[in-house]
Order: structure tokens, then sequence, then C-alpha cells
């Protein structure tokens, strides 16, 4: 299931809300400069570790890992980036948005039941 394109898609739409969230915790966290550079900094460095840190040969990969890890360390970083981001709008006082994000990432991950014995296996 995790390859079906609906659930790519999800999934696309999940990343990019997380480093929306990211942005909103360090715009919310920051004043002055440092709000700026907490704003779109903080979102630069999680998408950087997000392309970054892959497991070689998962589709949809366009391109080769650039750091290839175990699987069981890709899984870590990511639920660490969506765990992040959902606190982030808790802490920023979203916290409508911070249980939607974390609700539809923990549902992504539950239809995506058939990933996680892959990446464990890499």
């Amino acid at each position: 299931m995790w390859q079906n394109p609906l659930n790519q898609a999800l999934r696309f739409l999940l990343e990019i809300a997380a480093l929306i969230a990211v942005g909103v915790w360090g715009w919310s966290a920051g004043s002055g400069a440092a709000r700026y550079l907490l704003a779109l900094g903080l979102p630069a460095v999680a998408a950087t570790l997000w392309g970054v840190f892959r497991v070689p040969d998962e589709p949809p990969a366009m391109s080769p890992a650039p750091v290839a890890v175990p699987g069981l360390v890709r899984l870590l970083l990511e639920l660490a980036l969506f765990a992040f981001a959902a606190w982030g709008l808790f802490d920023a006082g979203a916290t409508t948005a911070g249980w939607l994000l974390g609700g539809i990432a923990l549902g992504h991950y539950l239809v995506s039941f058939d990933r996680l014995p892959w990446l464990l296996r890499r």
C-alpha cells in the first residue's frame, strides 16, 4: 500500500506540512532577527536531513541516496521530524493543527504498514 500513488501524494503533503509546522514553531519561538532565522533555517535543516539520509533504493527515489542509512535510522528520523512538527504546532498554540498533523501522520504509517517491515529489513 505504501507505493500507492495516493498514499505517496499524502506522504508528500505530510512532509510539506511538517516543514511548514517547523517554520511556524521557529517563528513563534524567536524574536527579532532570530525569528526569521528560525522560521527559515529550521525547515531548511529538516528538509536537508529528510533528503540526504535515505534508505538505498526506496521508491520513488529519483536518485541514489546521498547518505545511505539503515531502515531503522530512516524510520526514527521520520518519526522524530513528524513528532517535532506536531509538538511545534502545540507549542506555538496551534493545537488543532498539531492534532491533525500528528493524527494524519500516524494514520499514514498505519496505512503504510507494509513499508515498516521493508524498512526494518534494510
